[in-house]
Order: structure tokens, then sequence, then C-alpha cells
């Protein structure tokens, strides 16, 4: 209970001052030549239907990931409104939605989804267009919420900075995510702590989530905004 109360305060002062935020993510496997023709397919049905305002949706490809990262292309959707992204989710169907499908699928060897909603973002106006995101199993989440909104007090990111907990779609336990973004890879490849005061934070975090198992994580490049 002590954990929980814990864990319900973190997340109040965070959404204080940064937006809540939900969000789906569909992993694509392309097949090796496709890679231009499920772009412009993606591209051309999403271009064509009305997506709400307050629902982002860009399309990425994979430029760095761990080996048994299965994907290649990332297709996604941000909103904060959980019922605003659940009722455009919905509103995918119908004859052009299954035609769409029906063309995508002749490109793609598989998809995967995760979901999921975050409970502390940064730089909100800063989403730039390359992302790398973690993933971690975390049996304590609200000592590793708290770590990272104390390390975020001393350390800067030119980019997003979100941080919060997957709800849907993995595997062995995962559960919790860290994800940034970079105005180019070489703001990317310099990521990391670059004087004493980020070294020390850094290092803080890292010991607090020491018991976190660390499992994956990859790197985006922007495609296209798709609305």
């Amino acid at each position: 209970m002590k954990n929980l109360i814990l864990f319900l305060c973190l997340f109040l002062s965070a959404t204080v001052f940064s937006q809540e935020a939900y969000w789906q993510d569909f992993i694509l496997d392309v097949r090796i030549g496709h890679a231009e023709a499920a772009t412009e397919s993606i591209i051309e049905f999403y271009s064509s239907i009305d997506i709400p305002e307050d629902v982002s949706a860009s399309l990425s490809r994979i430029q760095m990931k761990g080996n048994d990262f299965v994907g290649t292309h990332i297709l996604s959707f941000v909103s904060p409104s959980a019922k605003s992204l659940a009722d455009f989710r919905n509103s995918l169907t119908g004859s052009k939605w299954e035609l769409y499908v029906q063309k995508i699928q002749k490109h793609i060897k598989s998809v995967r989804s995760s979901a999921g909603n975050s409970m502390y973002r940064k730089n909100i106006d800063l989403n730039q267009p390359i992302g790398q995101a973690w993933s971690f199993k975390v049996k304590d989440q609200a000592a590793f919420a708290g770590a990272f909104v104390k390390l975020m007090e001393s350390f800067e990111i030119p980019g997003l900075i979100s941080m919060g907990q997957f709800t849907h779609g993995t595997d062995n336990g995962i559960n919790m995510y860290i994800y940034s973004t970079y105005p180019d890879l070489e703001a990317a490849y310099r990521f990391g702590p670059d004087n004493p005061k980020e070294q020390e934070a850094f290092a803080a975090f890292q010991q607090a989530i020491s018991d976190a198992d660390y499992y994956e994580t990859f790197t985006r490049v922007l495609i296209k905004r798709l609305n």
C-alpha cells in the first residue's frame, strides 16, 4: 500500500508540469526490397483519412536495434486522450481499411503492437525526428519513477523525454520504458552525461534502479508525420 501511495503521488506531481499521453505502436517487419512500396502504401492511406487533431500519427524506420528485435518500421499514434486514441483506432474499419490491409500485407512479414501511457514528459514541444526507446522489467515502479524524476532535475536532454509504463503487448514482464528524442544522429550518438553534475546524477539513477532488469533499446528515424 505504501508503494501504491508513493506511485500515485509521483504520478500526480509529474502530470502537474507534464502532459499525460497515451500511445500505441505498430512495429512492422517489412520484407526485403518492399520498404519503398510499404512506405508509400502507409502514407497514402493515412493521408486520405481524417485523423483527429489530438491524435498524432507518424511513420519511422528502425535505424538501430538489438539482435533479437524483430521489425524494420514503426507506425505510432499518440494522444493526450485515451478516448480519442481508442475512438480513432476503432474508426479504422470498412472497405477502404480492408483494401489497405490487403495491400500492406503483401509487403510485410509480421506486425506486433504495444501500448502504454506516460507518467512523466519534459520538453513536450521538442519532439525531434530521432527517437530512442529503452524498456525495463521493473519490480518497484514507484521507486523507478521517483529515481527518474530526480534524474531529470540535473540531466539535460536536447528533445522530448518521456518515462512511463507499458499496459499492453509486452513479454516477460516488461512494464516500463524511457523514451528520448534528438534533432539528429550526432546528438543521439553523443547521448550521456557530459559534466560532473550529470555524471553524478546518472550514477545515482543507475544505483537506484539496480534491481530493474534492462531489456532492450532501439532507435527510430522519422520518415513522415502523417497529420
